[in-house]
């Protein structure tokens, strides 16, 4: 009964076999039209539009690193061609740096300094007149004798004095500090022969041997504030000087912007304690034995403007020596100077000078060199001056804007013997 039953349930639910095919044959076709729709080859026109527009995408692409190329290339050329344009500004911004720090500098060195007259501190710095040269002539309160025995020979007096200022751009000046008590009889007799004078300048500094450094610091730090040199000059009061001849010798160096000119030695640097010129700093200069870098000798020498400027600005940093003439040099290393080496700022005295004189080599300036000046110059510069001096005319008659060391117009001749 049960088997029975069974099987008459299964029949009922089996497909006829000729609607099984069909659906079999239905579902083969259905397949074949999606697989077609699935996998349609696009068309040529379409294959050509998209190439078409990935060459033109291209193309443009080129174009615009060509152009780029070509703007990179026109830049490179432009950078050579504005590099000196650069440069030249670069520098006027530079120069007109120094210049704002040497005003400030100037002002403030002017304005503090108590001995300086209230005329100078109210002139107007910038409307300065231009000047050849400033003659700073060092010397000290027991030099009173030097300074008349100078006065007597190459240094003009009263209204010549004032003249040389006027006609030649030439400024002399004797350069003295005050005493340890300011005020006090030293200072006043200074100031007495100011009076008689007027051949002074003084500096806001404290007279001593051991001060010449900052002496001479403080000389070039208050000439450039109160005159607008193209040199200035620093010279020892036991000297003889030819003041055309060295005029047409500055002369020579006015195109140079750095220079600094004398008669230039390496002495040895003296560690033993005691001795003159003795080096309490030797040790910076290496092993004992040494000597001092190149240098011009202190009796004379010159420096340009932008070395005054320098020296006035920096006046605070600068390192003092022992000597003054090794302290100027040391100021300058590093810097981008021109030394000048002329034997001229140093020849001895008769017959030295005398020779080079009747020979037509004129002396710049003449001393002993044993003495470091003129030995007993009070008693002797008068001789040197008689006999290696220049023609009395020789100042006035020397065109100084336009001479030259070769023009014959500017020869300068030895004074007549009488």
């Amino acid at each position: 009964m049960y088997v029975k039953n069974r099987g008459e349930y299964a029949s009922k639910h089996v497909l006829p076999k000729k609607l099984a095919i069909l659906l079999c044959f239905a579902s083969f076709f259905a397949g074949m039209f999606f697989t077609n729709r699935m996998w349609m080859v696009p068309d040529a026109k379409s294959i050509v539009k998209k190439t078409s527009r990935t060459g033109d995408e291209q193309h443009v692409d080129c174009d615009m690193k060509i152009k780029v190329l070509k703007n990179e290339d026109n830049s490179s050329r432009g950078i050579s061609g504005s590099q000196h344009s650069i440069e030249t500004v670069d520098k006027a911004i530079s120069d007109l740096e120094i210049k704002l720090m040497a005003a400030r500098a100037e002002r403030e060195t002017v304005m503090k300094d108590t001995i300086i007259s209230e005329d100078l501190k109210n002139v107007e710095l910038t409307s300065r007149r231009k000047y050849l040269m400033v003659i700073g002539i060092s010397t000290a309160f027991s030099s009173r004798k030097r300074r008349d025995s100078v006065r007597a020979t190459w240094m003009p007096q009263g209204e010549k004095l004032k003249q040389l200022e006027e006609e030649k751009g030439i400024i002399i000046r004797f350069v003295i500090g005050h005493s340890s008590t300011s005020g006090g009889i030293l200072d006043k007799a200074i100031e007495a022969e100011e009076r008689m004078h007027g051949d002074f300048l003084r500096l806001q500094h404290v007279e001593g041997y051991l001060e010449l450094s900052a002496k001479t610091k403080t000389y070039f730090s208050t000439a450039v504030s109160l005159w607008d040199a193209e040199f200035y000059v620093k010279v020892d009061d036991d000297v003889h000087v030819n003041l055309a001849t060295l005029g047409m010798t500055l002369t020579e160096h006015r195109k140079k912007p750095r220079v600094y000119i004398g008669c230039m030695k390496s002495g040895p640097v003296l560690a033993r304690k005691g001795v003159k010129y003795h080096e309490p700093e030797y040790w910076k200069f290496g092993e004992v034995g040494n000597k001092y870098f190149r240098h011009a000798t202190g009796q004379l020498y010159a420096i340009s403007k932008d070395l005054a400027t320098y020296i006035l600005i920096n006046q605070d940093v600068l390192h003092k020596y022992a000597n003054e003439d090794v302290s100027l040099g040391s100021w300058f290393i590093g810097l981008d100077v021109e030394h000048v080496d002329d034997r001229r700022l140093c020849c001895g005295t008769p017959p030295d000078c005398e020779w080079k004189a009747q020979a037509g080599n004129i002396c710049v300036a003449s001393f002993d060199w044993k003495c470091s000046g003129i030995c007993r110059s009070v008693e002797r510069i008068m001789e040197v001056h008689e006999q290696c001096g220049e023609d009395k005319n020789a100042l006035w008659t020397t065109n100084f804007v336009q001479t030259t060391r070769s023009s014959n117009s500017g020869k300068i001749h030895m004074r007549e013997q009488a």
